[in-house]
This record gives C-alpha cells, structure tokens and sequence, in this order.
C-alpha cells in the first residue's frame, strides 16, 4: 500500500497545518467592524460604509483595480483610525488573535510608525504601542489553544525622507520586539537608492532589512534593492520573471540576475492574490510563483493586506493548491522557507522547523492512517495471509 501524502489537502487540513508568514501589513489587515468601532470612538467620518459586512466589500472592491497606486490609496482609512495608542495596541492584538487562529505559528508584520503621528503620539510611542498589542495578541491566543510569535518589521515610506530615522527606531527596539526594517509605498519613481544611508546604518548595526521591489516595477527595482541596498529578502520581487526565458520545448534560460537570486537564495516574499489585484500578475495559474517553485526559488506564501485582499494565508494555500495541485509537502516547503528566511537567531528558527512545523505536517500526512475502516472493505482470503 502506498501512503496518501501525494492526495490534495483539504481546506480544514490546510487551516490546521503551521504556517509562517514575512509579509503582511498591520494597517492592511484590520477587521471592518474594527475599523467601524474605531472611526466612531476617534471621529473619523470619511469612511465610505459603515456596515462592516459593506465596509469590508468596499475594502475588496476599491483594492481590486489592477493598479498598485490605487490599491495603495485604500489605506488611507485604515491608517486614519489608527492614530491613538489604544487603536494602535488594538489592531496589533487582533491581528495576532487572527493570524494564530489561521494557524499561523511565526509571522513578521510590517507597519509604518509615520503614518500614526497625527494625533500627537511619538515614534516611539507607536512602537511601544503595536509592541504591548502584539503580546496582548499571543496571550490571547495561548488562551484559545493557539501558538504564535510576532515579530514587527518597522517599515519606511519610499516617497519621504525618514529612512534613517526609522532604521535607527528600528535598531532601538531590536530587543523588544522588533525584528527589522522595510521600506514601503509605489515603486515607480522611488527607487530604492534614494534611502542608501538607512541600508548602509543598518548593515553597519548587522540588522536585517526586507526591501518592496519587483512588484509593479521591474526588473531594476531587484537589482538596486540587491547589489546597491543589500536586501536580505525582496518583498514580493515577482518581475524576477521577466529575467527567466521559457522555450517552446519547455527548456528554461535564468539571466544573470535571476540566477544572482536563485543561486544566493535570496528569499521572495509572494503574495498571489495581491498581486492579481495589482496587476503583477493575471492569473493564480499564471503567476509566476508555478515557474519559480519548479526552479527552486526560494520562494514564501504571504498574505501582504488581508483586508483588501480578503485573504488570509488558508486561503492563498488554497488557491495554490487548486491551482497547482499541491500537496502538504509543497506546503511544508514553503513554510520550512519562510522560517529560513526570518529575521530571528538561527537556534530559534531551526527550533521552530524541528519542533513545531516538521511534526506538524508529519501528523497532518499520517491522519489517513486513523480514517475509520469501510464496512464494506473485503475480507482477505488465505491466499493474502504472509
């Protein structure tokens, strides 16, 4: 008899299975009737639903343009209700309750301290804020028989000038919770090269740093993100397709610079179902993310906005799997990945592959060993006895 590890997972098992998540945003992931709650405590009146059932619609409808400036312009709600310290440890602690409710074991969420200034908090005050929400989050979850660990990734706006400021708050809370440094916001027009001196202080402070690149621009974003910033991942980096040629026969060619990326395993950070909304991609069976699991990337699974991409990382394995036909193997694969490519020491992450995801997908592979037998199974006959 062969073993069933090679059938599909189902939607239950893929919910169960641990899963670990680099890229998602906190102002992209709240709960429309949080977001309700909090436009009515803080005032705010520019929301364009208030029933949180419409709201999160609105949220799906309003990202789904096929454009990333557009998708990017609905933040401006979410981070408008998040300027008060009590939002702000709010947010962080339902985001963790929701991720380990997933079954998201390990996740590194990402967050811009500028954008929550507006009501008088300090930088350091918002840190310390999602800090204490995000423990409050795991606690939570403990309690519902969940497991999580949330490290923040504090991230930089490309179209401003407080990289440095930023890296160097980043640096400050390393030992408190923060795991290291993004920048974010539209590609064209801000390269990364503008913010050299926060990557040059932060490889200096032998801190880690993911930068956006490869998402709606191409393939220079990669290259400066890389040999100019010294990215330790790519957030998103799906244009390292356009460096890949496919034959007519199936044979495939890699340039230089995606074989720069495959040959250092530099991990990708992939989030399909936004960047179908954003137009990096036409379809979950046309991203690249096939291509590039078959070529060994070091390819992640990610959720980037949970909110506008009603999404969670069940459902992006989920469409992966119908698309693809994966199996809990290839989830396991991307998952051991992703807990490679995080931002805590060594020891802890191998702890995390050893001891919490491994046996976690081998008790998922084996539950076909403990499906009730058929009444109707046939009997033996002697001939069958050894």
């Amino acid at each position: 008899m062969t073993s069933e590890t090679t059938t599909l997972p189902t939607s239950e098992q893929i919910r169960r299975a641990p899963k670990v998540l680099l890229h998602d945003h906190l102002d992209g992931g709240l709960r429309p009737a949080t977001v309700v709650d909090l436009a009515r405590e803080t005032g705010y009146e520019g929301l364009p639903e208030t029933d949180p059932e419409k709201l999160g619609i609105w949220f799906r409808e309003a990202a789904d343009s096929g454009s990333l400036e557009r998708y990017l312009e609905t933040f401006a709600h979410t981070c408008a209700v998040m300027q008060t310290r009590d939002a702000l440890v709010r947010v962080a602690a339902e985001c963790a309750e929701d991720l380990a409710a997933d079954g998201v074991v390990y996740a590194e969420v990402r967050y811009a301290p500028e954008q929550h200034l507006e009501q008088g908090l300090s930088l350091e005050e918002v840190v310390e804020a999602v800090n204490e929400g995000f423990r409050e989050g795991e606690r939570r979850a403990r309690e519902n028989g969940h497991r999580i660990r949330v490290g923040a990734l504090l991230t930089a706006m490309r179209h401003a000038a407080r990289a440095l400021e930023i890296a160097e708050l980043a640096n400050r809370y390393r030992d408190t919770g923060v795991v290291g440094f993004d920048i974010a916001g539209a590609e064209a027009g801000y390269p990364p090269t503008r913010h050299l001196d926060a990557f040059e202080y932060l490889k200096r402070e032998n801190n880690h740093f993911t930068i956006h690149a490869g998402e709606a621009f191409g393939l220079p974003s990669i290259w400066q993100a890389l040999q100019w910033c010294g990215a330790d991942r790519l957030g998103h980096g799906v244009r390292i397709i356009d460096d890949i040629e496919v034959a007519d026969d199936g044979s495939v060619k890699l340039g230089r610079l995606a074989s720069y990326v495959r040959d250092k395993r530099i991990p990708l950070e992939m989030c399909p179902t936004s960047n179908l909304q954003t137009g990096a991609a036409p379809s979950y069976a046309e991203h690249p993310i096939g291509l590039l699991r078959r070529l060994q990337f070091r390819l992640t699974v990610n959720t980037d906005n949970r909110l506008m991409s009603g999404t969670n990382m069940s459902r992006e394995f989920e469409h992966l799997v119908k698309t693809f036909r994966y199996t809990l193997d290839d989830m396991q694969w991307f998952t051991v990945n992703a807990m490679k490519s995080a931002f805590i020491p060594f020891d802890e992450r191998l702890a995390m592959i050893n001891d919490v995801i491994k046996p976690g997908y081998a008790e998922l592979r084996a539950e076909w060993l403990f499906r009730p037998v058929s009444a109707t199974t046939a009997v033996s006959s002697e001939s069958d006895t050894v």
